[in-house]
Order: structure tokens, then C-alpha cells, then sequence
């Protein structure tokens, strides 16, 4: 039987208006879960629920709360095999991922448990006597938390986290076709000792979500938006928020270049480009988007690359494979439509194209029911392509070359994304030259495109993001809001510029 899980606001069931079945994209008649999907008004309702109960918590001492995420990490470590394992289940993501995933979560908690003690200010000297300057750093009120469910948990906790310690309240929409682990989640969170009301989670679909912020809005009951999802949408939510005068933390997509320079490691560029390409069956908004390789060295790497898929393992994703299937119905449709942008001028080297099926195998696997694509390299992409300028959200990496680091560049840059980026290199020069050029929030050298670490700043620019960061101490600046105040016991007014001591010097004095 599969599970019944409807919104959480206040610590209570809240009502729903529609249903929605999860499925098991790896066997797509399993449900996973029955989701009861909210309205707009509950969305605000949870909105006006957490501004209530945010006022309590904010009074809790930061090393209080840094406890409290303490717990959480603890919690969801001794949790960890059963969450990946959902993980799995829900959206098909191989099952050492998903423990990888979840062992994100324990890192965001380990570093932000002691940040409960460093949500340092500063003191400020003052340009006039008997007078102190501060400055502080607040919470910035309740944070509407909307997440992908490509990580379902793992990202999530890149908001949920840091907006807690610093003493905000979150109402927190999750993907509806991950939903269980979105709710197996929160119920780790809750066991924490978090106070109801201090975290909400409301499943509903994208108009409800859409139209339910819009109206907390209006009601002054959100001060601060977390997306992670496509730059569409995340303009729209920008739209929203700058209406307000707020800026949202926006978390968006990518077409993340890897550049193979000629003294490149060609064997470990290969394996970057696998991972990063087609892991999570290129699902990430850090997946590969198009290999950029130098002319003296692009039939080799290709051939190499093309051979790494030819034996890379897709298949159920509770084994050991690379892959196993898309997400979700919707993004295999979507999917469909990005293999209609292969153009005849385009070359296929990977083999098989695809939804793997008995007639359309790969290797031995026959797709066994579940929503399984081939991996695709296609050589020969052209600048003016949808291929080379386009998300591609699944298992389709482009190839094209080039012929000096500066045209390298330009073409890494030529998309308008900036999220991640890459390039293989043994030639330091080329490395930090690569990466002034780079429009890109994030630059690995003889690295994949993907794998970001708990520490350091996640976000991109242009169409990947609005240059907020997300991860390590960066992200507080998005959950705080700075505060100074200037403390005058001298018992008098003393005006800023104006009251000022003045220490005259004689500019006129020569050396004889």
C-alpha cells in the first residue's frame, strides 16, 4: 500500500484540493505515494502560520538553534540508509547517490551548527568621541522554500538549514513527484524539536504555488523566496519578488561546458564528462552540457567518450550503474523533444538513441518497464544550435572544438547560462586564464562539472541564477538581514560629518 501524504502547516494535516500519484520511474506502475496537493490558500495560510510562530523562534538563542540543526544532522545520519533508499525509490536516482545526497544534508548541518555561534556583527569605531557603532545580523522573517525534486533532499537543505539557524520560519513546496522524501525529510526535521509552525510543507502544483506566494506577498507574510528550478520560472519568480522589493534566491539551470584543452588528461577528461553527463541520467543543473575540445585532440577524446557510454550501465538504479532512469513522465516527454533538435549535421557516436526497450536495448538491458533513455554524445554541434544554447535536462552531451583557450572561452560563455564549468588542462596558465574568462559561479580544474561541496558558495549568473549562493557561510548574507546602530553616551548631539575634530596639517612643509 503505497503512503497517503497531504501538507503540514502548524504541526497539523492541512486540507487538500487535488491528488496526485508519485510513481516509481523505474517500474512506472509502482505509486509511491498518494499526495493530497494543496490550495493557494494554503500556501498562504502556512505563510501567516509561520510569521507567527517565526516572532518565538528568532527569540531562541543562535547557539540554541545551532543545537537544534545539530540534531537534525544526527537524526538524519541514523535515518540515512532508509531516506536513500526512498530516494531511489521515488526518483530513480542509482542508490550510491542517493547516499550521497543524504550525506549533504549531514555535512550542511555539521557546518552550520557552530555558525549558531558566528552569526557574527561587528563593532565600528566611530569618527566622534563617546559614541559606539554595532552592527548585527537578523533574521529576515519567514522564507518560502520552493525545491526541484532532482535533489530532493539534499538541496532543500541548502535553504532550510541556514534559514532556520538564523531564526526564520519556512514554509517549504517541494516537487510533487518527489514528495515522499520531501515529507520523510521534514519528519526528521520535526523530530528535531523545532517548534510547530517553525517549519511548513505544503505539496501543491505550480499555478497553486504561484498564486499562493503572490498572495502572501501582498500580505507582508514572506520576506524571502528560495527557488531551485528552471531559469523560466525563475524569472517569473523574480518578476514576483521585485514587485515587492525583495530579491529571491534563485537557483537555476545551466549549460555547463567542459573544455579539453591539448595537454589534457584525456582519460581523466573522459571519466569528467561521464559523470558529469550522464549521471543522474543528466539531470543536474550542473549535468554536462557540451564537451568544448581542442581540434589536435578531439577524434581521441571523442573516441574514448564514446567508447566510456558504450560500457557504462544503465539500469536499476539499487545497483551499480551509472544511471538509472529519467524522473518523472513529464521529463521523459521533455526529453523526446530534445532529440528532435539532432540535426543532419549532426553526429551521433554513441550508439542507440532513445527510450530503451526490448527492440532498442542497451547492452543487455532492455528497460524493464521503467522510463530508461540511451545516453547520447552528439559531435559536431554548431554555435547557432538548440543543442549547444539550450538546457538539455537528461542523458544528451554535445561535442564541439576549438582552436585557442580565448575561443574556448567565448563558446563556454555563448549559451547566457553561468552556473558550472570545467576544463582540463596540466597548464596552470590555461587554468586560471579559463577561469577569469569564465562567466560561471563555479570553475573545477581536472574536474567534473558536478559535485559541489557543502562549504563553498553554490549559484550561478545570467540565465542560471540572479548571482545569489547558496552553501557554506555566503548563504547567510541571503537569510539575514544586516542591522547597525550607532550608540551616542556622550550627552549631547553630535552630528555624522558635521561634528567632526579636524587635525589640520601644514602641506606647505619641505625637506631643505
Amino acid at each position: 500500500m503505497s503512503r497517503q501524504i497531504v501538507s503540514i502547516v502548524g504541526g497539523k494535516e492541512a486540507a487538500s484540493a487535488t491528488a496526485y500519484e508519485s510513481t516509481n520511474p523505474a517500474r512506472t506502475g509502482e505509486v509511491v505515494a498518494q499526495v493530497g496537493l494543496a490550495d493557494a490558500e494554503v500556501f498562504a495560510a502556512a505563510s501567516r502560520t509561520a510569521k507567527e510562530a517565526q516572532r518565538e523562534w528568532a527569540k531562541v538563542p543562535a547557539p540554541v538553534r545551532g543545537r537544534v540543526i545539530a540534531s537534525i544532522g544526527r537524526l538524519v545520519e541514523a535515518n540515512a540508509e532508509r531516506l536513500a533508499r526512498l530516494v531511489t525509490e521515488e526518483i530513480g536516482k542509482p542508490y550510491a547517490e542517493a547516499l550521497g545526497e543524504v550525506r549533504e544534508i549531514v555535512d550542511t548541518c555539521d557546518f552550520f551548527l557552530g555558525e549558531g555561534r558566528r552569526l557574527y556583527g561587528q563593532t565600528v569605531p566611530s569618527e566622534m568621541p563617546d559614541k559606539n557603532l554595532f552592527t548585527f545580523r537578523n533574521p529576515v522573517g519567514v522564507a518560502a522554500v520552493i525545491t526541484a525534486g532532482n535533489f530532493p533532499v539534499a538541496v532543500p537543505s541548502w535553504y532550510l538549514v541556514p534559514a532556520l539557524l538564523c531564526g526564520n520560519a519556512v514554509v517549504w513546496k517541494p516537487a510533487e513527484y518527489a514528495a515522499a522524501s520531501a515529507h520523510a525529510m521534514y519528519r526528521l526535521f520535526a523530530a528535531s524539536g523545532l517548534p510547530d509552525g517553525v517549519l511548513n510543507i505544503v505539496f501543491a502544483d505550480g499555478a497553486g504555488t504561484f498564486e499562493g506566494l503572490e498572495r502572501a506577498l501582498d500580505e507582508g507574510s514572506v520576506q524571502k523566496v528560495g527557488f531551485t528550478g528552471s531559469s523560466e520560472v525563475g524569472r517569473k519568480i523574480g518578476e514576483l519578488t521585485g514587485r515587492h522589493l525583495q530579491s529571491a534566491c534563485l537557483e537555476l539551470g545551466g549549460k555547463n561546458p567542459m573544455v579539453v584543452m591539448p595537454d589534457a588528461d584525456l582519460d581523466l577528461a573522459v571519466e569528467g564528462a561521464l559523470f558529469a553527463g550522464f549521471g543522474t541520467a543528466g539531470q543536474r543543473c550542473t549535468s554536462l552540457g557540451t564537451v568544448i575540445v581542442h581540434e589536435s585532440v578531439h577524434d581521441e577524446f571523442v573516441e574514448r567518450f564514446a567508447r566510456a557510454v558504450g560500457a557504462a550501465r544503465i539500469g536499476d538504479p539499487m545497483q551499480n550503474v551509472l544511471a538509472g532512469p529519467l524522473l518523472d513522465q513529464k521529463f521523459a516527454d521533455r526529453y523526446e523533444e530534445f532529440l528532435t533538435w539532432i540535426q543532419p549535421h549532426h553526429k551521433v557516436v554513441s550508439g542507440n538513441v532513445g527510450r530503451i526497450s526490448k527492440d532498442n536495448p542497451h547492452g543487455d538491458f532492455d528497460g524493464d518497464q521503467g522510463l530508461y533513455y540511451h545516453p547520447v554524445i552528439v559531435d559536431g554541434v554548431r554555435p547557432a544550435d538548440r543543442l549547444f544554447l539550450e538546457e538539455t535536462f537528461g542523458p544528451i552531451v554535445g561535442v564541439t572544438t576549438f582552436q585557442t583557450l580565448d575561443e574556448a572561452i567565448d563558446l563556454a560563455n555563448l549559451p547566457g547560462y553561468g552556473l558550472s564549468s570545467s576544463i582540463y588542462t596540466t597548464n596552470p596558465k590555461n587554468a586560471f586564464g579559463f577561469r577569469e574568462g569564465v562567466s560561471a559561479g563555479m570553475v573545477s580544474v581536472n574536474n567534473s562539472t558536478s559535485g559541489a561541496e557543502a562549504h563553498l558558495p553554490f549559484g550561478g549568473n545570467g540565465k542560471s541564477g540572479n548571482g545569489s549562493r547558496q552553501s557554506g557561510m555566503w548563504v547567510l548574507d541571503q537569510f539575514t538581514r544586516w542591522q547597525a546602530l550607532n550608540w551616542d553616551h556622550s550627552g549631547r548631539l553630535q552630528k555624522a560629518q558635521m561634528d567632526v575634530a579636524e587635525i589640520v596639517p601644514d602641506l606647505d612643509f619641505r625637506l631643505a
